[in-house]
């Protein structure tokens, strides 16, 4: 399988996206859509997977190239493929599906529990009612029309959706490893700050339960998308 990644800041490694990617003899592919401004065919991958980003989806007039990939991403949800957005990507699958994209409350960083909905049970099987997660954002999305709502948490009622069985927007990062989390903290230390769900360098290091989680979360969640009909 070629999986193709949207991939938005430089020094983010794919984490436990690559892991998996590798233990199934699966390829990928990425574009960095803030210099390279040509995608690849819907039909040269089997799934897109569009990760996180330090911009925010609304800020067309900061980065016009947010049109370009807007507009491909619009192309294939038409044609149905299967895609995963995480954190920016799952904002920017939000606002293309028509529900708002803004600030959040709270400014979320750190392992956090969320919980998941009722209806999370028809989709994804197995997960417990709660569990920690990375987090790193400020905004937030609506649940678009005619998604289903998966995760919520304290801070942020929206952290995930499943849109016609085959799009799954997230806010949390189940792609963290321990070399993803050092990595964000050190170019990204501005960030920060006090704050009701801002958790300290130490606190986010050396959590291997937490970090166990996530590699779960995101193999099991790679494991059943691609094979999720309209």
């Amino acid at each position: 399988m070629i999986i193709y990644c949207l991939h938005h800041i430089k020094f983010e490694s794919f984490g436990n996206l690559k892991e998996w990617a590798l233990i199934h003899d699966h390829v990928l592919e990425t574009t960095d859509p803030s210099t390279c401004h040509s995608f690849l065919s819907p039909d040269e991958f089997d799934m897109l997977v569009i990760m996180g980003g330090t911009m925010s989806v609304y800020e067309e007039d900061n980065h016009p190239w947010l049109h370009k990939e807007k507009a491909f991403v619009r192309e294939v949800l038409r044609i149905g493929k299967p895609i995963l957005g995480i954190c920016f990507g799952g904002q920017m699958l939000a606002q293309l599906l028509g529900a708002h994209v803004g600030p959040n409350i709270y400014k979320e960083i750190g392992w956090h529990n969320v919980g998941k909905t009722p209806q999370c049970n028809a989709f994804i099987k197995g997960l417990p009612d709660t569990f920690p997660v990375f987090q790193w954002h400020s905004d937030t999305f609506d649940i678009p029309e005619d998604a289903v709502k998966l995760f919520e948490s304290e801070a942020c009622k929206n952290q995930g959706f499943i849109y016609n069985n085959n799009v799954i927007g997230l806010q949390f990062h189940p792609e963290a490893n321990d070399m993803w989390i050092k990595e964000l903290i050190h170019h990204c230390r501005g960030d920060i700050v006090q704050g009701r769900y801002i958790q300290n360098e130490e606190s986010m290091l050396c959590r291997e339960t937490e970090l166990g989680m996530s590699k779960k979360i995101m193999f099991q969640l790679l494991d059943i998308l691609p094979l999720m009909k309209l």
